[in-house]
């Protein structure tokens, strides 16, 4: 199949500037395409995953995707979907993002295809322009009449109180230099991105019908909502970072754990490599017996793989199974286990002068008093290391899991966490 037609299965396709040209520049294998990323934070989050993934689709077909980082552009910023101009990050910050981005990329390619990422930095070929070299040999292809009528910058400019600054209007004449610099080197003639990026990737279609006399195409996503009308990536307004220092794997799994039966098919089709006919087999499961949650529990498996490796994936089910099914808790790993109960309150004890359990829970507010503490226990509501505890139960260092952590659960969902000193 195709590729572009693989992605129009998985509804992947939004705006194409020619989709018949499209089809059959994919047709042949070894096309170049490319996708850019600005350095805004320390990592991807899983907004980014729709054009990751489709470049990584590129190179599983075939193809030869590369992958930008905006080491320049990130410098400028995108006044695309902004009200007002975005804080300029110091040089030193950008160049600190664009490692720690560039690190995560290189790792998501080769753990989900063969070969290694090709990345480049648009630093590379803007670092050594001078504005003279920019005006006239870039600049001169853009008329102003025609950048005007790109949404990115009308909307803007009708914000009589906002305005656009030049270093912002000038953005997608860089972004178009960008596809230019490609189509020079490697022949590449498609770039993809997000809906909100049409007007910066056809000023690249453009510079290149003006400079080269040829087609470069251009096709976006679709904006990814859920079907409630939220737009998707958010949790509590908080961005899902695919970096683990920054969301740990487990609450990412959760993350996706957590998605709505309307959604779930979707999902599988937007975020995982499952071909057409397991999704569609995954779609009567959630159909017929939704309470399983099959399709949930599926998609968080492949997208947690994705991101962080099956080993983390392998340590997030088993604690996901000791705290919701009947695992056995001393086979999960303990910073796994603290990742899983984040929320939950923790105490830290010198392991060679334990308080009692009734004063443990008192600490860390799961009784209000020792007397209570005691009644919870007799009347068998109280669990260390999930197994329930009679009065005569004294914690000491040989209960410490990993020699490090001692989880205690009071009745079903009030979890407390003692680490050592």
């Amino acid at each position: 199949m195709n590729i572009f037609d693989e992605l129009k299965w998985r509804g992947l396709v939004n705006q194409v500037s020619d989709e018949e040209g499209v089809r059959e520049y994919l047709s042949e294998p070894g096309r170049s395409m490319y996708c850019g990323f600005d350095p805004t934070a320390e990592s991807l989050h899983i907004g980014n995953l729709v054009p990751l993934l489709s470049l990584v689709r590129m190179k599983r077909a075939g193809h030869n995707p590369i992958f930008l980082l905006g080491g320049a552009t990130g410098r400028i910023g995108d006044p695309t979907g902004k009200d007002k101009e975005r804080d300029m990050a110091t040089e030193e910050v950008l160049d600190k993002r664009a490692s720690m981005i560039e690190d995560q990329v290189r790792k998501f390619v080769e753990r989900n295809s063969e070969g290694k990422a090709d990345i480049r930095n648009n630093y590379e070929w803007t670092k050594d322009m001078s504005a003279l070299e920019l005006l006239r040999d870039v600049g001169r292809h853009f008329t102003v009449n025609w950048m005007m009528q790109k949404d990115s910058i009308k909307n803007r400019f009708n914000r009589d109180s906002v305005g656009i600054s030049y270093t912002e209007f000038s953005y997608m004449v860089l972004q178009g230099m960008d596809y230019w610099k490609l189509y020079k080197e490697y022949g590449c003639r498609l770039q993809i991105g997000g809906s909100d990026q049409w007007g910066n990737i056809t000023a690249g279609c453009e510079l290149i019908r003006r400079k080269e006399q040829d087609t470069g195409y251009a096709l976006t996503f679709p904006l990814i909502t859920t079907a409630s009308g939220k737009k998707f990536g958010k949790s509590e307004g908080n961005a899902i970072w695919m970096n683990p220092d920054m969301v740990s794997p487990y609450a990412f799994y959760q993350f996706w754990l957590n998605t709505e039966d309307a959604d779930v098919v979707n999902f599988l089709g937007y975020f995982t490599f499952l071909d057409q006919d397991e999704i569609k087999g995954i779609a009567e499961s959630v159909a017929a017996q939704p309470h399983l949650r099959q399709g949930q529990k599926r998609l968080a498996e492949e997208v947690t793989r994705m991101v962080h490796g099956q080993e983390e994936l392998d340590k997030v089910q088993v604690a996901t199974d000791v705290l919701f099914g009947s695992g056995e808790i001393s086979k999960v790993d303990p910073a796994t286990l603290k990742q899983a109960l984040g929320a939950a309150p923790a105490i830290n004890c010198d392991k060679a002068a334990l308080p009692d359990l009734p004063q443990l829970l008192v600490d860390l507010g799961l009784a209000k008093s020792k007397g209570q503490a005691r009644k919870d226990i007799q009347g068998g509501g109280v669990y260390v290391n999930q197994n329930r505890v009679d009065a005569d139960f004294q914690p000491s260092a040989e209960h410490f899991l990993g020699g490090e952590l001692l989880v205690l659960r009071k009745g079903k969902k009030n979890y407390g966490l003692v680490t050592v000193a």
